[in-house]
């Protein structure tokens, strides 16, 4: 629903005006009210925004639902950095995304399935022209543009043939038969999100920019660009080589994290290993003047949780070091600076997801906050970077669902929101009031952090029923971002909980990692802790007490329910119970 409905009965519309006209002090204004779940499909979010080289413009993802087919669709739009001149690149009912601005910023790459299946398009920016340059049954992936602008790298999946039980017969010609019984012997076969993994390998390939046949830079039976993790295709400044992660080892199923980096030669496909550890190294930077490769990895210790790292080596594999060790959290998506001075990377501090700059010695100082992505409170969002430093993120606080917004990347600069997706819809809507709360946990006396939303026309007088609600992961963590979810929990008169208890990122290594071997466990003296503060304020209704989660959530949520009798009732959204 993106549009108000339009009265169409000629009687209704002249009694409308008849009475406006009858009387002109009479203010039409809708009363603000709570939000609704039908308002979820006039909520419309903002992701993966793409800043031009020159900085003028940004390119993003526009998420849109539809009610009637209860699907939601994705567009892409830009907008100017000042927030002028927003405007639709694509329309209509389709999935469109991954826009990358060339070099010289004069085209926009992006995928879309417009044509019916999803292909990789190019648009020139002068005329608004788009064309397909890739015409595949599967849809390709994670472009990007080489040095010259001349060429795009990216990666697209392979099937192979699944294996098959005897020698099926094959069918007379116009037949239509049941596909024959198969059979797998890899270990990892379904796949959450994905359902039956298929039967084949993710490999990179490059194709001319203005069209022509693409062709296959890896070989072999391996998965390359990040499949499971290690995501990321960097060309080098010579255009010579790809830089991507590709699971190489031996029982890659064994280990479903495990991924090291490798050159290959964009002309011949061989390669050259640069990484060679057990660990996820992934996410390839390389500096502006081919010297230097940034990463992101570990030393795979087969802990619960370890920090991801960032790392730089020279072109070659060799002089590897940390460059954010000092940090005690993990950083992710390295981007270099135009100076090849430093590396900008995001990172997650007590529930607030950042972008920051990282120098060369290990200094680490923030340049954007409050990130976020969709409507969920879920640690997260994207961002880019700029030839002269500005950087475009999306932005999201209690009020306010994932925007694009756009800072300097200089000391003191102020962030500009620049666009308002939802501020007709929430301007008449009266959403629950957020409210950080820290408080210690009754096991061994930690700082546990949580947020409170209040109904709207919250009194303190009165005695409210409460939700306590846990996120899944459990290596992940809440802030204080826009909840559709939890905000429509409050429309209904509950006061909501939601936490990060041990074993929640962004506290540092060790509160993440006390859950190693201990899941579920002590983090259940951490909620029922954060219970016991919000009813220490007077206002809940102890005898309405709810617990509810999802995943990870959904196993505390069982077993919170059996260790406690306070609560009145639960819901355990699809939780791991069978852990044999």
């Amino acid at each position: 629903m993106r549009t108000s409905p339009v009265w169409t009965r000629p009687v209704l519309v002249l009694a409308v005006a008849l009475a406006v006209a009858a009387a002109p002090r009479l203010e039409l204004r809708a009363q603000p009210r709570p939000l609704a779940p039908v308002d979820l499909f006039a909520l419309e979010t903002a992701s993966d925004p793409q800043i031009s080289p020159d900085g003028q413009w940004i390119a993003y993802v526009r998420h849109w639902n539809d009610a009637m087919t209860d699907k939601q669709y994705t567009n892409i739009w830009q907008v100017k950095s000042d927030g002028s001149g927003h405007r639709p690149v694509t329309s209509g009912k389709t999935h469109d995304g991954s826009p990358r601005w060339s070099p010289d910023g004069t085209r926009l790459a992006y995928i879309s399935d417009k044509g019916g299946s999803g292909q990789l398009y190019v648009r020139w920016t002068d005329t608004g022209e788009s064309v397909a340059i890739t015409s595949g049954a599967i849809p390709p992936s994670a472009p990007t543009w080489s040095p010259d602008g001349t060429r795009i790298a990216f990666s697209q999946f392979v099937p192979g043939a699944p294996l098959v039980v005897g020698t099926p017969l094959a069918p007379p010609p116009g037949a239509t038969w049941q596909p024959p019984p198969k059979y797998t012997d890899a270990l990892v076969f379904r796949f959450d999100g994905v359902g039956e993994v298929p039967v084949g390998y993710t490999h990179l390939f490059v194709i001319r920019a203005d069209g022509g046949a693409a062709r296959q830079v890896t070989k072999g039976s391996f998965n390359h660009g990040g499949v499971f993790g290690g995501g990321g295709i960097a060309w080098t400044p010579d255009g010579t080589e790809l830089i991507a992660a590709s699971r190489r080892r031996d029982n890659p199923d064994l280990e479903l994290i495990e991924a090291d980096l490798y050159a290959f030669n964009v002309n011949d496909g061989t390669m050259r290993q640069l990484t060679d550890r057990l660990g996820p190294d992934g996410e390839p930077a390389v500096s502006p003047d081919g010297k230097l490769i940034a990463w992101t990895g570990y030393d795979e210790k087969h802990l619960g949780y370890q920090n991801q790292l960032l790392y730089v080596m020279n072109r070659d594999g060799s002089g590897k070091r940390a460059l954010s060790s000092k940090f005690d959290g993990s950083v992710s998506a390295p981007t270099w600076s135009a100076d090849g001075k430093g590396v900008y990377v995001q990172y997650d501090v007590q529930g607030d997801t950042k972008v920051g700059y990282l120098t060369l010695d290990g200094a680490l100082r923030p340049v954007a906050e409050h990130m976020g992505l969709g409507t969920m409170a879920y640690g997260g969002g994207s961002y880019s970077v700029s030839r002269a430093g500005s950087v475009a993120f999306t932005l999201s606080t209690p009020s306010v669902p994932s925007n694009v917004a756009v800072t300097a990347s200089s000391p003191g600069a102020t962030a500009r929101q620049v666009t308002s997706l939802n501020a007709e819809l929430l301007a008449s809507r009266t959403l629950g009031t957020v409210e950080e709360l820290w408080w210690e946990s009754s096991k061994d006396k930690r700082k546990v952090q949580g947020w409170i939303i209040k109904p709207p026309g919250f009194d303190a007088k009165r005695k409210y029923p409460l939700i306590l609600e846990i996120h899944g992961g459990p290596f992940a963590n809440y802030g204080a971002r826009f909840d559709d979810e939890k905000q429509l929990m409050a429309a209904n008169g509950f006061v909501v909980l939601y936490t990060n208890p041990r074993g929640s990122t962004s506290y540092g290594e060790e509160f993440a990692n006390l859950i190693h071997h201990a899941y579920p466990g002590d983090d259940f003296h951490d909620l029922n802790s954060g219970v016991d503060a919000v009813i220490a304020k007077g206002y809940i209704d102890e005898k309405n007490l709810f617990v509810t989660g999802g995943s990870g959530g959904g196993v505390l949520t069982a077993w919170m329910i059996g260790h406690t009798d306070r609560f009145r009732a639960a819901l355990a959204f699809y939780p791991v119970i069978n852990w044999e």
